[in-house]
């Protein structure tokens, strides 16, 4: 029999139109509280006068509170916002979407989240809390949670919680840092998550980059070794995925293996290896921390990227992801893997 919610698409399409608007304005809210109307409005895409409208009648129905400082959920708001969550997936074909994807890419589990970060940077924020809530389902007592830099991962560690402190967890950079913004390199995530969780981190204070005698000198350092054998025994990594002319461009990558990268035709890079569409290493920087063949070993692999243009990064990686990788992705990228180009 046809869903309530595929009759509805046919005879009243507008009603699901406006349903999707008022769940993002929930949605939003849930994530950045209290917010100004005018900061809403623009992270929406709405004009002030159509926000406007949506505002009085939430409020009307209970489900926003307004103060000086902005507006917030009400309890009410929070029970409807969680209620409509399976909802909207299937309004949105996001479950569907999340299947297709699952036997393209041969991994675990693949979670796609609403909208599209390349437009709306308020998505990585719930990429980030959508992570979070994997990490909680999964984790052991004791597990050893191996981090990567960038700021898809700053936003995971924005949406962790207390309640990993009563697993003894402990925090590791997967790999040095890369000389970007310090608040997005390893080190610091790793931090930051301890602090937020009341969880224990070590650090690995070492170039992301290296030449071989300088990792041949490293490697002897029995902090770096104890350190290193903690990542190598992690029982769960996070990680980012990158564009690769992005990050090649980010670390100051010199003219040769710049050219090798470009006539590899990289499009994607993760833990310091640069890859062509099919996934074949067309690059690898010599990189102390984790290695590919480490994760083979690694029982939760979560790998977090969104936005239309990182599609084609995403399928680079995923192609030779392991199978245990869960993929936390959104609509502007999965819309992209669907369809075989990013923009």
């Amino acid at each position: 029999m046809e869903s309530l919610i595929n009759i509805q698409k046919r005879l009243l399409p507008d009603l699901l139109i406006v349903m999707r608007k008022r769940y993002h304005i929930l949605q939003y809210l849930s994530l950045m509280e209290p917010v100004g109307r005018r900061s809403l409005a623009a992270s929406l895409g709405l004009t002030e006068r159509i926000l406007r409208s949506e505002v009085e009648f939430l409020k009307e129905q209970n489900l926003l509170s307004v103060s000086p400082v902005g507006m917030s959920l009400t309890n009410e708001g929070k029970e409807i916002l969680q209620k409509l969550a399976s909802i909207m997936r299937e309004v949105t074909g996001i479950d569907v979407m999340e299947a297709k994807l699952k036997k393209q890419l041969n991994v675990k589990e693949v979670i796609v989240v609403s909208g599209n970060s390349d437009e709306s940077p308020w998505v990585k924020s719930e990429l980030g809390r959508t992570c979070a809530n994997i990490i909680r389902e999964r984790l052991c007592h004791n597990d050893i949670i191996a981090v990567t830099g960038g700021s898809t991962m700053a936003a995971v560690a924005e949406k962790l919680t207390r309640d990993f402190y009563e697993k003894n967890v402990l925090f590791v950079p997967a790999r040095g840092g890369i000389g970007e913004d310090v608040k997005n390199q390893a080190n610091t995530i790793c931090a930051k998550m301890a602090e937020v969780t009341g969880a224990r981190h070590r650090v690995l204070y070492v170039p992301d980059q290296v030449s071989k005698e300088m990792y041949q000198s490293i490697m002897k350092e029995p902090q770096i070794h104890d350190v290193l054998t903690l990542i190598k025994s992690a029982g769960m990594v996070l990680h980012g995925i990158g564009d690769a002319m992005v990050m090649a461009k980010r670390r100051n990558t010199v003219e040769e293996d710049m050219k090798t990268i470009i006539a590899g035709k990289a499009a994607g890079e993760a833990f310091g290896y640069y890859f062509d569409k099919d996934g074949k290493i067309v690059h690898k920087v010599q990189t102390i921390g984790l290695q590919l063949d480490d994760l083979k070993n690694v029982r939760n692999i979560i790998a977090v990227a969104g936005g239309a243009t990182k599609g084609n990064a995403i399928r680079a990686y995923m192609n030779q992801a392991p199978p245990s990788t869960i993929l936390i992705t959104d609509e502007g990228a999965a819309n992209a893997l669907i369809e075989g180009e990013s923009p």
